[in-house]
């Protein structure tokens, strides 16, 4: 990953917290941490893969950083190419509105993403008439060219979404969240839902799309061959916080965090004759409305010592581009994913 290119998203010290409702009358009963301060960059043209446990907050990050949820607290910083550095978190209403073309998202279930009461052009062209982007004949100019971009028909157009297949309900999602030509991305596990083999082809679709458009991804993903195969660089999250950031491969196979670790041996091999050893972690998530002293992981990592339980590591830089949230990143050997 060359570091040449420009940075387009800065997120500094994010959290997004959830309050705890009881009883009949919804007094507060706590505050669930979903987000708990994250701090990210994102190169332009680059895939940045977001991966952890169910759980984790991936999926809360990506959308909070699109402000479909409103940050607790910190700053997300985009730096678009045709205008001056925007704190999003800052925005108003309609400030935010004239914001979307620049920054959209791909969701994960594309049958509860689209609109059943609406025709596939109407589905694709709303993100242009509600932005105010085209009118008249150029929204159709635009919707028809992204889909054939995403190899819909001309008569998919005039169809409704229960006529489609999975994938093909993916590709539309897909061509709704292009067709305002945005410079960022979220995708969030946009492939979990489908057949393995349809998964590839929406995989190619993105990447193709991706260069020929120049996008920016966050790939939000539980499959971690999935993340090695699209993204430049991975971050890791556990219990809202980010635990691991380095690029693809050597966070795959040289892990400095003990959760990338567990996360790495759990996957299969190519060779049917090698022998898995997944690193086995006791014990489930810890609860974001309760979370452990100290290092969050530190109840199921091998490696806790006392200073684990007490003090909460920093995420911080071990080699050029890797980060790590560890006490100890800098003395333990750990081993990454099977080689195939």
């Amino acid at each position: 990953m060359s570091d040449y290119r420009r940075v387009l998203l800065e997120v500094k010290n994010l959290k997004k917290y959830f309050p705890l409702r009881h009883g009949f009358l919804g007094r507060g009963a706590g505050t669930v941490r979903a987000v708990d301060g994250v701090n990210l960059h994102i190169l332009q043209g680059e895939t940045l893969g977001l991966v952890g446990e169910s759980g984790s907050g991936k999926t809360t990050a990506g959308r909070t950083i699109l402000r479909a949820f409103n940050p607790t607290e910190g700053e997300i910083i985009f730096h678009l190419q045709d205008g001056p550095a925007t704190d999003i978190a800052k925005l108003g209403s309609t400030e935010l509105r004239a914001f979307r073309r620049h920054a959209q998202m791909i969701f994960q279930d594309p049958y509860s993403s689209l609109n059943p009461r609406m025709t596939v052009r109407d589905i694709i062209a709303e993100p242009l008439v509600a932005g105010g982007v085209a009118q008249g004949d150029e929204v159709d100019d635009r919707v028809r060219e992204i889909a054939r971009r995403c190899q819909l028909s001309l008569e998919h157009l005039r169809r409704y979404p229960h006529a489609f297949s999975g994938g093909q309900r993916q590709r539309i999602g897909i061509a709704r969240a292009l067709v305002v030509q945005p410079q960022f991305v979220v995708c969030d596990e946009p492939v979990s839902a489908l057949d393995v083999s349809i998964q590839a082809q929406i995989l190619n679709l993105l990447m193709d799309m991706q260069k020929e458009f120049g996008l920016t991804y966050l790939f939000v993903a539980h499959d971690l061959s999935v993340v090695e195969h699209v993204s430049d660089r991975v971050a890791v999250m556990y219990l809202g916080r980010l635990v691991e950031v380095a690029p693809t491969a050597d966070l795959f196979y040289q892990p400095l965090h003990p959760y990338t670790e567990a996360l790495m041996s759990a996957i299969p091999a190519l060779d049917p004759d090698e022998v898995m050893k997944p690193v086995i972690l006791e014990g489930e998530i810890p609860s974001p409305a309760n979370p452990p002293s100290g290092c969050p992981f530190h109840p199921r990592c091998p490696y806790a010592q006392d200073v684990c339980k007490q003090d909460m590591p920093p995420l911080k830089e071990y080699k050029p581009g890797r980060f790590a949230a560890c006490h100890f990143a800098d003395q333990l050997s750990l081993k990454g994913a099977l080689k195939s």
